[in-house]
């Protein structure tokens, strides 16, 4: 694998993330209580044998270059590097990053230095545990151009992705990309030819791409000429069928797209609520990495915890946890109620004497306050949540952007914004 070369596409804006994406990159959102969405392409890499990996964003990127920074010192003696390549303009390029193609091409000139044979492309914002050395092995066996790693899908969730069809041999004939209406139903394929049965063919009738791509240097070198094309699912890929070999990849394990706020709640709650949930972080022949910070371990007094994940250094006092992921240095007063919750924790500890006199000028602390409930939500980090504070959303309000006040609502899962204060005895 020393001659592939990573790309990983931070995206753009991230806004069906957002307030997560307030003040960071998609790819540096937190995730079950310590790790970012980064350090599961990354990992993956690693474990992969793969450590030429670059990280392309685009806006606010210091929060992913401080934590990659931190988290990833691969070997001299290898050439491995972790590198982040936010957008700029040049003399050539003037524009910023204008789709996940244009994103490639821009930096293109730096990537194909290594003269790798070839390029491995990943998003940022994908939960799954993969292998990629099989995936490239079948590419290169079959002599393909690009290879699109792919699953069967729902329709309910189909228009959310390319779709493809397949030829002889895996060969990839036709792609659309998020296609609607009639376009979705000619989508439609017999999956059973993945090797599903028929009832499992007739629930998933699509192939979707995972946008997991490897591409043969001098096809992608190729493909990036054509300067109006911007986007590898919507322009490259499309206008490649008939023009290159395009073969598919079935993966056959857990994989998820976690970029909205929905699919991102889901998918870190299943961690905890199931006894064998889909994704595991708990296998040590292919581990997923992150910043090891040298914590304290938790001090928790009197508590009841349920199918609950804690992260280390957490201060935790009389409190009842159900369901919920606590995350780095959180701190949780006497009688607070936490259900099926995400906190993300904190990014520093705050002292006896800071905290007291935060409380003197009427400033909750770095935490959860005494006697606070919360419920089916996400607390980023760095909130302040003051006592007798209620976050419930009783009314089953399903979207509300009140950003003012530090509350953001999306398909009813209450954000509390990151370093957001909520006073005392507030009802959301």
């Amino acid at each position: 694998m020393r001659d592939v070369l990573a790309i990983i596409l931070g995206g753009g804006r991230g806004t069906r993330l957002y307030p997560l994406t307030k003040r960071r990159a998609k790819p540096a959102v937190p995730l079950a209580g310590k790790y970012r969405l980064i350090d599961i392409p990354v990992s993956n890499c690693i474990n992969s044998d793969i450590e030429k990996i670059y990280v392309l964003t685009q806006f606010n990127s210091a929060s992913l270059n401080r934590h990659i920074v931190n988290t990833y010192r691969l070997s001299p003696f290898t050439g491995g590097f972790v590198d982040v390549l936010a957008a700029q303009q040049t003399p050539d390029n003037p524009d910023w990053f204008q789709g996940t193609a244009d994103a490639v091409r821009q930096y293109l000139w730096l990537m194909d230095s290594w003269k790798p044979r070839d390029f491995l492309i990943l998003s940022g914002d994908h939960l799954y545990r993969m292998d990629y050395r099989p995936f490239i092995h079948h590419h290169r066996q079959v002599g393909a151009d690009v290879t699109l790693a792919v699953l069967p899908c729902e329709e309910k969730v189909a228009s959310g992705f390319g779709l493809l069809k397949l030829g002889e041999n895996g060969r990839i004939v036709d792609f659309k990309e998020k296609p609607t209406g009639d376009l979705l139903k000619a989508c439609q394929v017999d999956t059973q030819a993945l090797g599903l049965s028929p009832e499992e063919a007739k629930a998933k009738p699509y192939i979707a791409s995972m946008g997991i791509y490897v591409f043969r240097r001098e096809a992608l070198i190729e493909m990036l000429k054509v300067k109006e094309h911007t986007d590898f699912g919507k322009e490259v890929l499309p206008a490649a069928i008939g023009k290159y070999h395009l073969q598919a990849y079935l993966f056959k394990g857990y994989w998820e797209d976690i970029g909205t706020i929905e699919a991102f709640y889901r998918a870190n709650l299943a961690l905890v609520q199931q006894p064998n949930p889909p994704f595991s972080f708990f296998d040590s022949e292919m581990p997923i990495y992150t910043r090891p910070r040298f914590l304290p371990p938790n001090k928790i007094l009197d508590s009841q915890i349920v199918n609950s994940m804690i992260a280390d250094g957490c201060i935790i006092k009389n409190a009842q946890i159900r369901n919920s992921i606590i995350g780095i240095r959180s701190r949780l007063e006497a009688n607070t109620i936490v259900e099926n919750t995400l906190v993300m924790g904190a990014d520093y500890y705050e002292s006896a004497e800071e905290r007291q006199a935060r409380l003197e000028e009427g400033i909750p602390p770095v935490g959860i306050g005494a006697n606070s409930h919360i419920v089916n939500a996400i607390v980023d980090k760095n909130a302040r949540i003051g006592r007798n504070v209620r976050i419930l959303n009783k009314d089953h309000v399903t979207e509300a952007q009140r950003e003012e006040e530090g509350i953001w609502i999306s398909n009813g899962i209450v954000t509390i914004i990151k370093d957001s204060v909520i006073p005392d005895n507030t009802i959301i």
